[in-house]
């Protein structure tokens, strides 16, 4: 019997594991996921947790309850893979060997990378909102401060879910609104690119949005170290920030197996096909989310996008056919502007977010590059189809790679 195994059961590993499941032949393929936890986080909604729209329970759900039933489940953390052997060690002792493999370990903060980001502050006025003891650390912080400096620093690209500074920073304006302290409270949005977004266009209009709710940005901003004592963060070129509370996005980084394994680039990344999803350095191994070195958004949605073309490309490779499938970068992301409504954004590698109707041309129901309603609700109603359809594997109604319908150039 062939072995495939899966390494990380988060959104990418889970939903190849449910679009495989029913396809391989259960007596000529042994499926395997393998993960160190049992509990699956809906990620998107960490955002939500620091200004009270979510809590804990709304975000978390035990990983097997998306596992089909019978699947061969690991839980172990992952000591190193062993390409030139077809194997993987576990810290548990235990050796997998497998025909075909999917690298789907993700990627998280590493604030330690960050000179004083972890240091007597941590948790006390300097948090995170990627993780979920970051994000409701935050949230008791908040409901009891009076007002000061907000600063949200941006360590370095790439990160997941790029928009999602921007959006806790248009949420912060609308929370502290409405608590009625806004003009308590100096937001400073401080990043390491030359704009608000990585992409020009949207940069620009996201930077409208920024001037608009009287939120600071300070771009090209490489930090170097944070002084706990004064409360300020210091770039390389020595210039500062001052704050009272700093919001951290801190280095994103791969898993550390990868490092391990010798597979991956300084941030742990893996060297991708960036259109096939296929390993750059063994054919019989395959990338999804953010373990890839992609140069696409670290997203759900680019997860989502990927999975349908790796699953083609899976069955290709195992039926010793090309990999017909291509990958284009398609990313789509709602943006929470604050105050019930959001703003959509559709691209990938070549083309940028672009205004327009979405997914239905002079229909929508969503509108690209403008603030509406009707996006909010797209953002809002996103959390049901991820634990209802994206993790299960259905197909949904958005192609895989991008579409020009609809877009106005």
């Amino acid at each position: 019997m062939k072995k495939l195994l899966i390494l990380g059961g988060g959104t990418a590993g889970t939903m190849m594991l449910n679009k495989l499941n029913g396809v391989l032949d259960a007596n000529d393929w042994q499926i395997t996921i393998v993960d160190q936890f049992e509990t699956h986080y809906y990620q998107p909604g960490f955002l939500f947790i620091p200004f009270g729209i979510y809590s804990k329970k709304d975000v978390v759900k035990p990983k097997r309850d998306y596992f089909p039933t019978g699947t061969n489940v690991v839980m172990s953390e992952i000591d190193k893979i062993e390409p030139n052997e077809n194997r993987v060690l576990l810290k548990n002792n235990q050796v997998l060997t497998y025909d075909v493999l999917i690298i789907a370990t993700g990627s998280k903060i590493s604030p330690d990378e960050i000179e004083g980001l972890k240091d007597e502050l941590w948790f006390k006025n300097i948090f995170d909102f990627y993780t979920i003891e970051g994000a409701c650390a935050l949230a008791g912080f908040f409901k009891n401060w009076q007002g000061g400096k907000l600063v949200l620093n941006i360590a370095e690209m790439p990160i997941k879910c790029p928009v999602a500074p921007l959006e806790f920073v248009f949420l912060a304006d609308w929370y502290f609104t409405e608590r009625g302290i806004r003009d308590k409270v100096e937001i400073h949005f401080v990043t390491p690119l030359p704009g608000a977004f990585t992409k020009p266009k949207a940069s620009s209009i996201l930077g409208d949005f920024l001037d608009k709710k009287n939120i600071k940005l300070t771009s090209e901003f490489s930090i170097a170290k944070v002084d706990n004592e004064n409360k300020k963060i210091i770039s390389w070129d020595e210039k500062e920030v001052p704050f009272d509370v700093l919001v951290s996005i801190p280095p994103n980084m791969g898993d550390e197996a990868i490092a391990r394994s010798g597979m991956g680039d300084e941030f742990n990344f893996i060297p991708t096909n960036k259109h096939t999803l296929q390993s750059d350095n063994y054919k019989n191994i395959f990338i999804i989310g953010d373990a890839t070195n992609l140069p696409s958004s670290k997203a759900g949605s680019v997860a989502h996008f990927e999975a349908d073309i790796l699953f083609e490309n899976i069955l290709s490779y195992i039926n010793g056919e090309p990999l017909r499938a291509s990958f284009d970068g398609h990313a789509n992301c709602f943006i929470e502007s604050g105050f019930g409504k959001g703003i959509l954004i559709d691209f990938n590698y070549d083309t940028e977010p672009l205004p327009g109707k979405f997914p239905l041309p002079g229909v929508g129901p969503f509108s690209l590059l403008e603030e509406t309603k009707m996006n909010h609700y797209g953002k809002v109603m996103f959390r049901w189809m991820y634990w209802n359809q994206l993790l299960t594997g259905k197909e949904l109604p958005i192609e895989s790679n991008m579409s020009m319908a609809g877009k106005r150039g």
